[in-house]
This record gives C-alpha cells, sequence and structure tokens, in this order.
C-alpha cells in the first residue's frame, strides 16, 4: 500500500471542514464547499492541510446545510469528536476540468486587489470559506488586513492573468496610506503632549 504523497498548498484545493460528531458511532457532520454538496463524496480520498494524512469519507445523509458522513477508522464519537475542525482537501488534479472563467477560490491568494479607478488597494493574503460564504482576506497598503465577503457585489472581477481582482469595499474600508500617516501623526503629536509625572 503505497503511502500518499506530501502536497505543497498550491496544489491543495480546500473542499469541506469537518464539524461535530452526531451520535454514538463515528458519524460526524461536514461542511462542503462544492458547488453540489453532495460531490463530496465522488473525489476518493481527501487530505488535511498537510497533504499527509488521508481520510475516506462516506456520505450517510444529509441535515440542514451538512452532510453527515462515516470517515474510514472513526468508529464511536469520541474519536470523532478529535476530527472536529480539521479542513479537508483535494489535490489538484482530483478536480474536474475547469470551463473558460471558472477558478478554484484559493488561486485569489497572492492577487492584488485594486478599485474600480485602478488604485492598489491590497494583496489577498487568505481566501476561505467559514461556513457563512467565502471571504478574501487583503492585507491594505496601510498594513492593516480586512476581510470582505467574495460576493459580485464586492469583487465584480477577477483576473489571473494580470493577477489582480477588483474591489469595491464597504466606504470605512476605504483608507488609504496618506489617511493611515495621518492617524499615527496624530498619535505621536498626543503622546508629547501628554503631562509629564
Amino acid at each position: 500500500m503505497t503511502k500518499p504523497q506530501p502536497a505543497s498548498n498550491e496544489d491543495l484545493i480546500l473542499v469541506a471542514t469537518i464539524g461535530a460528531a452526531r451520535g454514538l458511532k463515528g458519524e460526524v457532520r461536514v461542511k462542503s464547499f462544492t458547488d453540489d454538496p453532495l460531490d463530496l463524496g465522488s473525489f476518493g480520498e481527501l487530505y488535511d492541510e498537510s497533504g499527509k494524512k488521508s481520510y475516506k469519507l462516506q456520505i450517510t445523509g444529509k441535515q440542514k446545510e451538512s452532510l453527515l458522513a462515516k470517515i474510514e477508522g472513526i468508529e464511536d464519537r469520541t474519536a470523532a469528536e478529535k476530527v472536529r475542525g480539521i479542513k479537508l482537501f483535494v489535490r489538484r488534479e482530483q478536480m474536474p476540468k475547469l470551463q473558460e472563467g471558472e477558478f478554484f477560490v484559493s488561486e485569489l491568494v497572492g492577487l492584488e486587489a485594486r478599485l474600480l479607478d485602478g488604485k492598489l488597494w491590497g494583496k489577498v493574503v487568505l481566501a476561505d470559506d467559514f461556513g457563512a460564504g467565502p471571504v478574501i482576506e487583503v492585507e491594505l497598503v496601510n498594513g492593516k488586513n480586512e476581510m470582505v465577503p467574495f460576493t459580485m457585489e464586492i469583487v465584480p472581477e477577477v483576473d489571473l492573468e494580470k493577477g489582480l481582482i477588483v474591489v469595491v469595499p464597504p466606504e470605512e474600508l476605504l483608507v488609504g496610506p496618506e489617511s493611515h500617516k495621518e492617524e499615527v501623526e496624530e498619535e505621536q503629536e498626543g503622546e508629547k503632549k501628554e503631562p509629564k509625572r
């Protein structure tokens, strides 16, 4: 029996997260991020974030927004609780061929985030789905990090060839480097004005 070869993060695509245990026989809830949640059962082996440990899932049902599944080797509730929160990945070659204009959310990491007027807003440092829909985290030009929903309204354009996305962030997040510089200067000025003790 051959062991799965370690895969770099670029080779892995996030497809699900293991949730809470259900019952006493090792069944778990699973949050699937695939377009059709039931597709999760067609990938065969799934992997943890390192790509070294594999999991085989058998989909047993569906409950609200989650799938119900049995994981090979997980036979009781205690074992099921130990794998809660583990993110499940597939290797890129396991995924079906994408249609033109389609992409994996994980491919957003590293792209420039630009505003509608072309100004650089920041760089995408994380793309994930925590259960309420995909989100991206952007490291702004002022050094701060902000998370925004990955929706058509917020991210109307993705151009992998140019290495950028176009973002329409909420107004309260439209902070440029000049604003950040002013904040720092105000803080420093306030410190100077504090009376000595």
